[in-house]
């Protein structure tokens, strides 16, 4: 299991911000962007949009690019939702997610621009498609590549060292409402601390270790509770994977007792279903958080992260 590290007490400031203006499960509709009496701020998609929330509290109008059940990877800016962009105080994204979204700000004159990925470090995942599999094929398949992991908010202690840093851009845009921010922050961070605390309490007795998913979106929750995963696609949940690669997959799940493939709510679960099948395995949601539905387990991202932890929990066999 990796060392852990504390939740740093502050965080780089902010220096660029995303826009958007999009449905999701607290955010506003994106015609409601911009020009209005409190601080206006646009979200490229869920996890955004709630830190942006949780840490405006009643002082920020939040609105979101990305609508609910919509597929992250797959946004396309409008001209409208361009023009809403303008008209808003701050914009929060993710660079290097949605690139639509990446060049829409780029293009904006948005005064307040803070990209998450700049207010922690992130790390190279995705080659787990192939990795811990492989071992156990003479072949020692490898299908993809590995690449700079975007997924931070599935770790509890990286998405608490963003919503720092957007706390300390948000004082800084709007500073009348700066102690409200900081308070607001400063609940928030507390929080994930407690749910990082549950996940390690709840994961560290597990019988096993491996876990397979569809999507290679839980590289970061995996290192930081010392678990491996196993993803049938790399970081592209779209794409498929070879032969080769289900064949390496049942190989291990018999190795390492492995009884589930966990599935998300926003892509097809016909790729899981069939490996499952092929492998004799169970199937079960492992909801990379990435918009909130009525499909979702929870109303938000607290409680769908909760019960990731018990599914989680439920394929690992936790003592």
């Amino acid at each position: 299991m990796n060392v852990r590290r504390l939740i740093p007490a502050t965080a780089v400031a902010a220096a660029t911000v995303l826009g958007g203006a999009t449905l999701s499960s607290c955010a506003e509709s994106s015609a409601a962007a911009g020009n209005t009496a409190k601080f206006d701020v646009v979200a490229s998609f869920y996890p955004m949009a709630f830190l942006a929330e949780q840490i405006g509290g009643s002082h920020a109008h939040v609105t979101s690019l990305t609508e609910p059940g919509q597929e992250p990877h797959d946004l396309e800016i409008s001209a409208k939702q361009q023009i809403q962009l303008e008209q808003s105080d701050a914009v929060l994204y993710l660079k290097n997610l949605q690139p639509t979204v990446d060049e829409a700000v780029a293009q904006s004159g948005v005064k307040t621009k803070i990209d998450a990925a700049s207010l922690t470090t992130l790390d190279e995942h995705g080659n787990e498609a192939g990795g811990h599999a492989a071992e156990h094929d003479d072949h020692g398949h490898s299908e993809e590549e590995g690449g700079k992991d975007p997924h931070l908010w599935l770790d509890p202690v990286k998405y608490a060292e963003v919503a720092e840093g957007v706390g300390t851009a948000f004082e800084k845009a709007d500073p009348d409402h700066a102690a409200d921010y900081r308070k607001n922050t400063a609940a928030l961070v507390r929080k994930l601390g407690e749910l990082d605390t549950r996940y390690e309490e709840g994961l560290k007795d597990s019988r096993s270790k491996v876990f397979v998913t569809t999507h290679a979106a839980f590289g970061y929750l995996a290192e930081r509770y010392g678990l491996t995963e196993e993803a049938i696609n790399g970081l592209d949940p779209e794409s498929e994977p070879s032969a080769a690669r289900v064949r390496d997959l049942a190989t291990m799940a018999r190795a390492d007792g492995v009884t589930t493939v966990f599935y998300e709510t926003l892509v097809s679960d016909k790729t899981a279903k069939t490996v499952a099948q092929d492998a004799h395995l169970k199937t079960d949601v492992l909801d990379p958080v990435e918009g909130i539905t009525s499909t979702s387990r929870g109303k938000d991202y607290f409680s769908v992260m909760e019960a990731n932890l018990k599914a989680l929990q439920t394929a690992l066999g936790t003592k």
